[in-house]
């Protein structure tokens, strides 16, 4: 066992975006401060996540936007996909961002170290080394914030491999663009790389249980997504489970194929020479030593309050590993909360439902807040605005006519309950409603707000004149 680290006053577990931005504040607030991480800076997020599946499917809408170059007057020929090009350039961006992380923690002299760390008593971290072989060390630190994240769920029968059974990491690294590829699970992961591997040529089929794909999102999203995949020719069953997977030899007498059988309100039997699962995540809490502590676990998920306090004294959790929405963003949010509460300063607690979604699908999705339905359940009268890109001059301009904004006011007090958006870099718009939630904007402030023309954006503004029948171009 090598010498203790001491006099620490905050060590942090897991280097994601959650982890390495609580460190910096942490840092920032004058606090003596080490991180441990097992693999990457970065974590998942940035490494075989959100960064390099976006310069993939950034792949993809170049893709598209060169197979429609006629409509824009661009005479060009019949374009060719450079698979290992894409996954490189993919790859090259995620390290580009690891090397920027490692930068910042040295920036601001955060003590780095490689390994497992354990809970070991209070206060007490135990560090295996990255690789085992370096020995034991450990580290006290007055705080302890568990950032471990989460990893994908595995379903029974159907264990990745590498080669026929995808999680995201595998998807991120093809060889090759499958013949036929079958996504399970209908959630933001799986949608994206199903709009991916399409652009790409694949057949794709997709299987949700629930009732619709995207079933988090507002329900006209949902619907015109769905709509949108079956016009590019994707295959989606919603409704259904799984009830049977038989692996066999490919029909070319090479590779293999998967055989899964479906029930529920869909009941057919698939071919596919992939299977992508994206059904999920569970959080990452085993061997973290919570056993011996008064640390929570629920569904795979470390219990904390609203500041990331656990059970235990002195040790917190945020990010995936504490639950849902199971976001980058909301992780480093709660990471800076965490760690100025530590500080003793008063932040504010973070309120999910002000925290945007974004889906990178073709077309995009993106949202905050209640959808209308939520809204209704919980009892609001509300009104409701809805407003199309297609008839949007910038829109129009661009060729991105498809989709539209809706946005929920609570009748009474014009309070902006939820805004919903599909179409061309929605994801780009939605924080204009984001900021109008945190500010408690009504839908006064947003009338009177000013939106610039031409723009992609004014779309947002007609959908707010649109619930209170104010609407000008529609």
């Amino acid at each position: 066992m090598k010498a203790a680290q001491t006099d620490f006053d905050l060590a942090v577990v897991g280097g994601g975006p959650g982890g390495y931005v609580a460190a910096i504040r942490a840092a920032q607030l004058g606090m003596k401060t080490v991180l441990v991480e097992k693999a990457q800076l970065g974590g998942v997020c940035l490494n075989w996540g959100c960064i390099p599946t976006k310069a993939l499917l950034r792949s993809a809408d170049v893709l598209r936007l060169v197979r429609d170059a006629a409509r824009f007057g661009v005479q060009v020929g019949e374009p060719e996909t450079d698979l290992q090009t894409m996954v490189a350039r993919s790859r090259s961006v995620a390290a580009h961002l690891n090397k920027g992380v490692a930068y910042l923690m040295k920036k601001n002299k955060i003590t780095v170290v490689e390994g497992r760390a354990r809970l070991a008593g209070r206060g007490r971290l135990e560090v295996e080394g990255k690789d085992g072989k370096q020995g034991k060390s450990v580290i006290t630190a007055s705080n302890i914030i568990l950032a471990t994240g989460a990893r994908a769920r595995v379903l029974p029968g159907l264990q990745p491999d590498g080669e026929s059974v995808w999680t995201y990491r595998e998807a991120l690294m093809p060889r090759q663009t499958p013949r036929r590829l079958l996504v399970i699970g209908a959630g933001a992961i799986g949608i994206e790389f199903a709009s991916f591997y399409r652009a790409l040529g694949a057949e794709v089929s997709v299987v949700e249980m629930a009732e619709r794909i995207l079933p988090v999102e507002d329900e006209d999203i949902s619907a015109h997504v769905a709509d949108a995949l079956r016009k590019d020719g994707m295959r989606l069953y919603t409704g259904a489970r799984i009830a049977s997977t038989v692996k066999r030899d490919g029909a070319t007498g090479t590779g293999v194929e998967w055989q899964v059988t479906l029930e529920g309100r869909h009941t057919d039997t698939l071919v596919a020479d992939v299977v992508l699962v994206a059904a999920g995540i569970v959080g990452n809490v085993e061997e973290l030593g919570l056993e011996s502590t008064a640390v929570k676990v629920e569904r795979s998920h470390i219990v904390t309050d609203a500041f990331g306090r656990t059970g235990e004294p002195g040790v917190y959790a945020i990010g995936d590993v504490a639950g849902p929405p199971w976001l980058a963003h909301k992780a480093s949010h709660e990471g800076v909360a965490c760690v100025e509460k530590i500080a003793g300063l008063d932040p504010h607690a973070l309120d999910p439902s002000k925290i945007p979604a974004c889906t990178y699908s073709h077309p995009q999705v993106a949202s905050v807040g209640l959808t209308e339905a939520a809204a209704r359940q919980a009892g609001r009268r509300i009104r409701v605005g809805q407003f199309p890109f297609a008839v949007n001059g910038k829109a129009i301009a661009l060729g991105a006519t498809g989709g539209f904004a809706k946005v929920i006011f609570d009748e009474g007090s014009g309070e902006l309950l939820g805004a919903h958006m599909v179409g061309e870099e929605v994801t780009e718009m939605i924080q204009g409603y984001a900021i109008a939630r945190e500010l408690e904007s009504s839908e006064a402030e947003l009338m009177a707000t000013v939106f610039p023309h031409p723009t992609q954006s004014e779309v947002m503004h007609e959908a707010v004149l649109a619930a209170y029948q104010r609407g000008l171009h529609g």
